[in-house]
């Protein structure tokens, strides 16, 4: 673990990330996605939640399915499924502070909007520690795993790959940025779509409580 002591740059998801997913605030996003559906290709909601996660796992995101099967409005998309009640979320002054003490620049890569993360990490009290919010809007709506994000967030903020670590809920994200040199650290969950392809080589670490694998990187010497 002490090769974490040369990180520079820090590359944090969102959901289920920065927040456990115990909280389920995803579950809520996934009900909102099928109501979009439901409404706008005119079907019940049972059909809408297949055509969903028929959606995600082909195209790797619900909206990536969205845009080149119907042609949908990703603004309007995005500003209806994430409008969801963060109320129960609290402030998490463990990871505020662990998050403050590392070495580097901080960002926040995510498949969702900027908006939702910006609600989430105020809700959690985290919202002043990050350099940069790379959304799916930056990546022009071209979500993880595919390589493109990662070649583009690595651009905007002139990252040095080597020097990077991606945390990350949904371990075949980790792969791409594997491929481009970085460290990579995946959230341990029971989701067995998350949970895919976890045990392969390009997860370096693995960890269920994010708070305490950032306090040990700090504590090392």
């Amino acid at each position: 673990m002490k090769e974490l002591k040369k990180i520079k740059y820090w590359l944090f998801d969102l959901d289920n990330t920065l927040y456990s997913g115990e909280t389920k605030v995803f579950d809520q996003v996934d009900k909102k996605m099928s109501s979009f559906i439901s409404k706008k290709l005119n079907v019940d909601i049972k059909e809408a939640r297949i055509i969903q996660k028929n959606y995600f796992h082909k195209y790797n995101t619900t909206l990536n399915g969205m845009l080149k099967n119907h042609n949908i409005d990703a603004e309007e998309f995005l500003e209806f499924v994430h409008d969801v009640n963060l109320d129960f979320l609290e402030k998490d002054l463990k990871l505020k502070n662990e998050i403050a003490k590392l070495n580097g620049k901080k960002f926040i890569f995510t498949n969702g909007s900027r908006s939702h993360a910006n609600n989430v990490i105020k809700k959690i009290g985290i919202e002043n520690l990050f350099d940069g919010i790379f959304d799916i809007t930056d990546s022009n709506y071209v979500p993880k795993p595919l390589m493109d994000p990662y070649n583009k967030i690595i651009k905007k903020y002139g990252l040095e790959p080597e020097y990077c670590i991606f945390i990350e809920d949904i371990a075949r994200n980790l792969e791409p940025a594997f491929k481009l040199g970085m460290k990579t650290v995946w959230i341990k969950n029971n989701e067995p779509w998350a949970a895919e392809q976890s045990d392969s080589s390009f997860v370096h670490y693995q960890t269920e409580n994010l708070s305490k694998f950032l306090g040990d990187i700090n504590e090392l010497k």
